[in-house]
C-alpha cells in the first residue's frame, strides 16, 4: 500500500489536471459556439449553390467546355487531408489520417504504388504525419486556422481548380470531419473534382432555369465560384468539428479525473485509518508491556 504522502501527492496532481481539463473544455465550448454559427449559417447557402452547380454542370455534360465535370482516366490523384493544428481532441486527427491511408491503399492502390497519389494537408497533425512518413506530400496550409475566411482560402481554391483544368490531377478528394453536433463528427471523403453528378436532381432542375447570356459563360464564372464555396464549407465543417471533439474529450477527461479523485481519497482515508489503528495498537501494546514489567 502506498504511503500517505504518496497518495496526497497524487491527489494534488490529479486535482491540478482536472482544473486544466475543465478550463480547456470551457475554452473549446466558447470557440465552438462561434464555429458552429459559421457552419450552420453557411450550409443553406452552400446547399443551394450546389443545386445550381448540379444543374449547370449536367446541362453541359456533353459539351467540351464542361472542364470541371469531365470524367477522365485516372492517372494522378490529389487527396486533401484536413486535421487540426493541435491535439487533445480524441480520435479527431487519427481518423482523418487512417481514412487518407485507406484511400491510398484501397481505392487508389495501383496509382499509389506507382507514386501517382499525392497528399496536400491542412492542419499540423496531418502535415507532421505525411511529411515524415515518406508519402508524396505536396503542400501544407496549416496557417488557415489563424484566420479562417473565404479570402484566406481563395488562393488555394483557385490553385486547385487551375491544376485540375490543366490536367495535372484527374481527381481531387477531400478527407475531413463533417460537423453534426458537439458530440458527433462524421468522417467524410468528398470528391471536389470532377463534379459528382446527381442524376436524380439533374432532370428535375434543368427546366427551372433560364441561362443568360449563355450556359458556357455561366460555367466559366459561376461554377468555379461555387466550387470555392464548397471547399470553404469543408474547412468550416472541420473547424467546428475540431472544437466539438476537443470539448467532448476534455469533458471526458474531467469526469475521469473526478472519478480518480474519489478513488484516491478513499484509498487515502483507508491508509490513514490503518496508520491510526497501528499507532493505537502500538500504544496499547506498550502500556501492556509496562504493566507486566
Amino acid at each position: 500500500m502506498p504511503s500517505l504522502k504518496e497518495v496526497r501527492t497524487r491527489i494534488a496532481s490529479v486535482d491540478s489536471t482536472q482544473q486544466i481539463t475543465s478550463a480547456m473544455k470551457m475554452v473549446a465550448a466558447s470557440k465552438l459556439r462561434r464555429a458552429q454559427a459559421a457552419i450552420v449559417n453557411m450550409r443553406p447557402y452552400a446547399h443551394k449553390l450546389n443545386e445550381i452547380l448540379q444543374n449547370v454542370s449536367t446541362s453541359l455534360e456533353q459539351g467540351e467546355d464542361n472542364i470541371f465535370g469531365e470524367e477522365r482516366t485516372l492517372d494522378k490523384v490529389l487527396i486533401i487531408a484536413i486535421t487540426s493544428n493541435r491535439g487533445l481532441c480524441g480520435a479527431f486527427n487519427a481518423n482523418i489520417i487512417k481514412q487518407t491511408l485507406s484511400l491510398m491503399e484501397n481505392d487508389f492502390k495501383e496509382l499509389h504504388k506507382a507514386g501517382k497519389v499525392e497528399v496536400m494537408t491542412i492542419g499540423k497533425k496531418a502535415t507532421d504525419y505525411f511529411s515524415k512518413k515518406g508519402y508524396r506530400h505536396v503542400g501544407a496550409y496549416d496557417e488557415f486556422y489563424n484566420k479562417l475566411t473565404f479570402e484566406t482560402i481563395n488562393p488555394l481554391a483557385e490553385e486547385l481548380l487551375s491544376k485540375f483544368e490543366k490536367k495535372e490531377y484527374d481527381k481531387i478528394v477531400i478527407v475531413y470531419n463533417q460537423f453534426k453536433n458537439a458530440a458527433t463528427q462524421i468522417l467524410a471523403s468528398e470528391q471536389l473534382l470532377p463534379i459528382v453528378q446527381n442524376e436524380q436532381e439533374a432532370g428535375e432542375s434543368n427546366s427551372n432555369y433560364r441561362f443568360e447570356p449563355s450556359k458556357e459563360e455561366i460555367l466559366g464564372s459561376l461554377v468555379p465560384a461555387i466550387l470555392k464555396v464548397q471547399f470553404y464549407k469543408t474547412l468550416l465543417d472541420s473547424f467546428a468539428s475540431e472544437h466539438g471533439a476537443r470539448m467532448t474529450a476534455m469533458q471526458a477527461a474531467t469526469d475521469n479525473a473526478q472519478e480518480l479523485l474519489r478513488d484516491l481519497k478513499l484509498s487515502y482515508n483507508k491508509a490513514r485509518q490503518a496508520a491510526i489503528t497501528g499507532e493505537i495498537l502500538e500504544i496499547v501494546g506498550g502500556a501492556e508491556a509496562l504493566k507486566n514489567a
